[in-house]
């Protein structure tokens, strides 16, 4: 009896340390514009999930492989729902609030495009949207991430925006109060995907981390990489700049998992429930 007891305790043991695993301490944050990590169990080989539709990061800890999803920020509290291998994995999204922030703007361009610029901010949308789409094999490099900027942060992840008076999309990054000519830092391994000169974002690069785990920095004076170039961890992307619809210089960086941008804070330890 004592043994059957001792094996018990430390079958507890071990539940206990895979539910409170370094990846899901560090990850787990299941609200709208969060991450949930969800355990796909042991297996030989890597396991495939996707949620809605998108295929997901997968990584493996220890003896355990770990679906990373990201939550889009239009999702509802309540229970979704991944797919892998053939069944249906549950996971329960809370809740939370999210600050407004109002902008007044001087060009009104930015914020009531004319024909010309609209038609001009969809193709550029949509060729932005296809690299957040991006889904290369390779497994990220790291997933607790460096800041690409040392700074304090400007302006939130989710914050509900106005602009001269009017709603737009919900701040979908980190900004860092940081001078004009900052060099901006990739914050993992990962292989330049896109670079433009957008309407909204200005001077912009995408970084693709691997599973479609992609960073994006915006607003830049200065483009330092060219698309299809490999980089290490801390290399330079460009330089800090009010380029786009910018008030003025900041650093400006997106997450974006399985096509859901998702909070940056999450990855460097900053996040505030």
């Amino acid at each position: 009896m004592p043994r059957v007891l001792s094996l018990l305790f430390l079958l507890c043991l071990s539940v206990n340390a895979h539910a409170d695993s370094y990846i899901t301490r560090l990850l787990n944050k299941p609200v709208p514009g969060g991450v949930a990590v969800v355990n796909l169990g042991a297996s030989s080989q890597a396991p495939k999930a996707s949620y809605q539709g998108k295929p997901v990061l997968v990584i493996k800890e220890q003896a355990t492989w770990l679906a990373i999803v990201g939550i889009p920020l239009a999702v509802k509290p309540g229970t979704q729902q991944i797919s892998s291998a053939g069944r249906n994995l549950s996971f329960t999204v809370g809740p939370k609030q999210y600050p407004e922030q109002r902008i007044t703007l001087k060009n009104t361009q930015q914020v009531n495009p004319n024909p010309a610029n609209l038609k001009r901010i969809e193709g550029e949308l949509a060729e932005q949207i296809s690299a957040y789409r991006t889904f290369s094999p390779n497994t990220p490099s790291n997933v607790l991430l460096d800041k690409p900027v040392n700074g304090p942060l400007s302006s939130k992840f989710g914050v509900r925006r106005f602009f001269n008076g009017e709603e737009r999309n919900p701040h979908s990054g980190l900004d860092f109060a940081v001078p004009a000519g900052t060099p901006v830092k990739t914050p993992a391994a990962g292989k330049v995907i896109l670079i433009g000169n957008y309407f909204f974002n200005g001077k912009t690069v995408f970084v693709d981390h691997g599973q479609g785990f992609i960073s994006m920095f915006c607003h830049l004076s200065k483009i330092d990489v060219n698309v299809g170039q490999p980089l290490a961890r801390g290399a330079v992307v460009g330089k800090v700049g009010a380029t786009g619809r910018a008030t003025g210089p900041h650093m400006h960086w997106n997450i974006s998992l399985n096509d859901a941008r998702v909070d940056p804070a999450i990855f460097i330890g900053a996040f505030q429930p």
